[in-house]
C-alpha cells in the first residue's frame, strides 16, 4: 500500500514538474514579445524615455546632456482613446438563425437568442468587451474566458453548507500577459496543441476553491514571476508593473483532444502542488467535442503569429521624433528669449552673471579696458522644425487610423454637402474595418461559447429571468434540447457611422417610402412602438401591440394542441389565429390525430370569424 502511494507522489511530481518547466520554456520564448507590451504600456500612460536593453528589460533613457529638455507630448494617448471610442460604438446583437422554417427550429432559435440576451445582460456583456477592447489596443491581443460558474444563477435548494444554485456562465476578459500557447507560430487557438492560463491568485481564494494551502509569494503580475526589488532597482525598469503581495501563481494547461486522450486534459498547478488533473470541462468544440474556454480577439492580425499586432507598436517612433522635435523647438525657443551671454575672460564676475543673468536695471562692472556683455544673435526658429511637427502630426493620424477628419473639424470646410461629409467619414473610418470584424468575429464566438455551456448543463427543464423585446421582464424556460449552438449569427452589422441625427433622418426616409406601412398602406400600432423604441424614445412606446399578443398566444395553442383539443376564445382574432395555426400545419409532419385537432379548433375559429363578418 504505502509502494503504491510512493509512486503516486512521484507522478503526481513529475506531473507538477513536466507543467513548471512548460511553463518556464513558454515564458522565455515569449519574453521578447512581453517586453513590447510592457513597452507600450509605457508609452500610454506617458512614460516615454524608455527602450528594451540588450539584456531584453525595459530600462529608462538617460538624457544626453543635464540641460536638454526631456518633456512627453502624449499623442500616443488621445489616438487610443479615439479608436476605443469608435470601436465601442460597435454593439451588434447576437442572434441565432433557424436550421429550417419549421416551427420547432423558429422556436429554438428564438430561445438561444433570447438566452444570449439574458446572458450578456447579465454578465453586462458591453463592459467586457470595452475592457477587452483597451488591452487589445494597447497590447495587440486580448482574450476572453468563458466559464461555468455553479454559484450563479437562481437558487434551487438551500443546505447546511449555503444556496445551491442551477448554475451560469461567467465571461471574463484576459490580458494577453496570462495566456501562453505552445506554438507562436499558430495563427487560431483550436491549432495549439496547448495553452497554458497563468495567472496570480491570492493564497486565500487558492483554498476556498482547491482547499490547499500556500504560503504565498510577491509577485509580478505582467512577468508572472517572483518580485524581486534589488533585481528592479539594478535595471532601472520603467515604472509600469503591477507586484501582488501574498499572491501565487495557478497555472492552468489546457491539452486538446487527441487519439491518447479523446476529452482532453487539463492540469492545474500552484506552487509545487497538484491542484487539478483531468478531462477538459466543457464541450464547446465543433460536433459535440471538448474544446478551449477561450476567444481572442485581435487588433491587427498578424501572419503565422498567434498574437496580433498593435497599433501602439506603429505608433512608437512617431512619438519618439515628435518628442524630439518639440523638446529641441523648446530649446531653441528658450535660447532665443532668455539669451546666451559672451564674457571677455576676466572682464566681468562670471559667478554673478552666472546667477542674475542681464536683469533689466541691472548695474553691470566690468574691468577698465575689457569688452562689457553681449547678448549674441540667434536669429528666430528654423522653419523646418514647424514643417516636421506638421508632418508628424499628419503621420500620427495615418498610422494609426484616426484621420484628420476625426481630430480637426478644419477638414469639413471645403465640403457643405450631407451626403459628400457621410463619404468623407466613412472613407476616414475605413483603417477601423480591421479591428471591427476582429470584434464582431470575438462576439459570435463567444455567443456559441454560451450556448454550448448551457446545453451541456441545461439536461433538465430550467428557468431564468430574459426580457420581451419591449423590455419587459420574463421568465424563460427551456432545457438542452431546445438550444442550438451551430448557427450563431450577428444579427445586423453595427452602426458605424450611424449617428443618432442620422438613424432619425433614416426611419424617417423609411417611413415616408412606405416600407414599414401594412398592405392598407398604415403603420402598425405594433411598428410605431418599435420605431419609437429604436429612436430613443422608450417611454413614448405605451401603446400595447395587440397583434404581437394574439401571435404570441397563437403559439402557445400551437403547443397545447399537439396534446390535445383547446377550445376557442371569444377575445381571439380569429384572421391572425388562423393564419398563425395553418403556417404551424404547413411547417411541421403533424400525425394524424394532431392534424384533427387542429382541424377542429381551425373550424372554430373560421365559424367565429364568419359570425363576426355578417354580424
Amino acid at each position: 500500500m504505502t509502494e503504491k502511494t510512493d509512486a503516486a507522489r512521484r507522478a503526481e511530481k513529475q506531473l507538477v514538474d513536466d507543467v513548471k518547466s512548460d511553463f518556464a520554456r513558454r515564458q522565455e520564448e515569449r519574453r521578447a514579445i512581453e517586453r513590447g507590451w510592457q513597452l507600450n504600456m509605457n508609452f500610454l500612460c506617458g512614460n516615454q524615455y524608455c527602450d528594451v536593453n540588450s539584456l531584453g528589460e525595459i530600462e529608462e533613457d538617460a538624457p544626453g546632456f543635464f540641460w536638454q529638455t526631456r518633456r512627453v507630448f502624449n499623442y500616443i494617448a488621445p489616438t487610443i482613446d479615439m479608436r476605443c471610442a469608435k470601436l465601442n460604438r460597435i454593439r451588434p446583437k447576437l442572434a441565432v438563425r433557424a436550421a429550417t422554417d419549421c416551427d420547432e427550429d423558429v422556436r429554438s432559435a428564438r430561445i438561444s437568442s433570447a438566452v444570449l440576451a439574458a446572458v450578456a445582460e447579465r454578465e453586462n456583456l458591453d463592459d467586457c468587451i470595452t475592457r477587452a477592447t483597451i488591452w487589445s489596443e494597447t497590447c495587440g491581443t486580448a482574450f476572453y474566458k468563458i466559464i461555468w460558474d455553479n454559484s450563479a444563477g437562481s437558487t434551487i435548494a438551500a443546505t447546511e453548507e449555503g444556496e445551491l444554485r442551477d448554475g451560469g456562465v461567467k465571461i471574463m476578459p484576459l490580458s494577453p500577459f496570462e495566456i501562453y500557447p505552445a506554438a507562436l507560430s499558430e495563427e487560431s487557438i483550436e491549432g495549439q496543441p496547448s495553452i497554458i492560463h497563468a495567472k496570480a491568485v491570492a493564497v486565500e481564494d487558492i483554498y476556498a476553491v482547491y482547499g490547499v494551502k500556500l504560503p504565498g509569494r510577491d509577485i509580478d503580475e505582467f512577468s508572472l514571476s517572483p518580485y524581486s526589488a534589488s533585481v528592479h532597482s539594478v535595471t532601472r525598469s520603467a515604472p509600469v508593473k503591477a507586484v501582488k503581495h501574498g499572491y501565487e501563481i495557478v497555472i492552468e494547461r489546457y491539452e486538446r483532444p487527441a487519439e491518447d486522450i479523446p476529452n482532453g486534459r487539463l492540469t492545474i498547478v500552484a506552487g509545487d502542488t497538484l491542484l487539478f488533473d483531468g478531462d477538459l470541462p466543457y464541450i464547446n468544440g465543433p460536433d459535440g467535442t471538448r474544446g478551449y474556454p477561450f476567444v481572442r480577439q485581435n487588433c491587427l492580425p498578424l501572419a503565422g503569429g498567434f498574437f496580433g499586432g498593435s497599433v501602439v507598436d506603429r505608433l512608437i517612433p512617431v512619438q519618439r521624433a515628435y518628442n524630439a522635435v518639440k523638446n529641441r523647438k523648446h530649446e531653441f525657443l528658450n535660447r532665443i528669449s532668455m539669451g546666451t551671454i559672451a564674457v571677455e575672460d576676466g572682464s566681468v564676475d562670471t559667478d554673478d552673471l552666472l546667477e542674475d543673468g542681464l536683469a533689466p536695471g541691472k548695474i553691470l562692472v566690468y574691468r577698465q579696458g575689457g569688452t562689457p556683455p553681449a547678448m549674441l544673435a540667434l536669429g528666430s526658429v528654423p522653419a523646418e522644425f514647424s514643417e516636421e511637427e506638421d508632418r508628424l502630426v499628419e503621420e500620427f493620424g495615418k498610422v494609426s487610423g484616426v484621420g484628420e477628419i476625426t481630430q480637426s473639424a478644419n477638414s469639413f470646410n471645403s465640403v457643405t454637402s450631407a451626403t459628400g461629409l457621410q463619404l468623407l467619414i466613412e472613407q476616414d473610418e475605413t483603417r477601423l474595418t480591421v479591428s471591427y470584424e476582429q470584434i464582431k468575429s470575438a462576439l459570435k464566438a463567444i455567443g456559441r461559447h454560451i450556448l454550448c455551456l448551457y446545453r451541456q448543463f441545461s439536461p433538465q427543464m430550467r428557468v431564468m429571468r430574459g426580457a420581451h423585446e419591449d423590455g419587459k421582464a420574463a421568465m424563460l424556460s427551456f432545457s438542452s434540447a431546445d438550444l442550438s449552438c451551430d448557427d450563431v449569427v450577428l444579427e445586423a452589422d453595427s452602426e458605424i457611422n450611424l449617428s443618432p441625427a442620422r438613424r432619425r433622418t433614416l426611419m424617417y426616409e423609411l417611413m415616408s417610402s412606405g416600407l414599414l406601412s401594412d398592405a392598407q398602406g398604415k403603420l402598425p400600432e405594433g411598428t410605431k412602438n418599435k420605431i419609437l423604441t429604436y429612436l430613443g424614445y422608450n417611454g413614448l412606446a405605451a401603446g400595447r401591440d395587440i397583434a404581437a399578443l394574439h401571435r404570441a398566444r397563437c403559439e402557445e395553442e400551437n403547443a397545447k394542441l399537439l396534446k390535445g383539443d383547446v377550445p376557442v376564445k371569444f377575445y381571439d382574432d380569429h384572421a391572425l389565429h388562423i393564419e398563425g395555426h395553418t403556417a404551424f400545419i404547413l411547417s411541421n409532419n403533424l400525425t394524424a390525430a394532431n392534424e384533427a385537432a387542429f382541424e377542429r379548433h381551425l373550424d372554430g375559429h373560421k365559424k367565429a370569424l364568419k359570425e363576426e363578418q355578417n354580424g
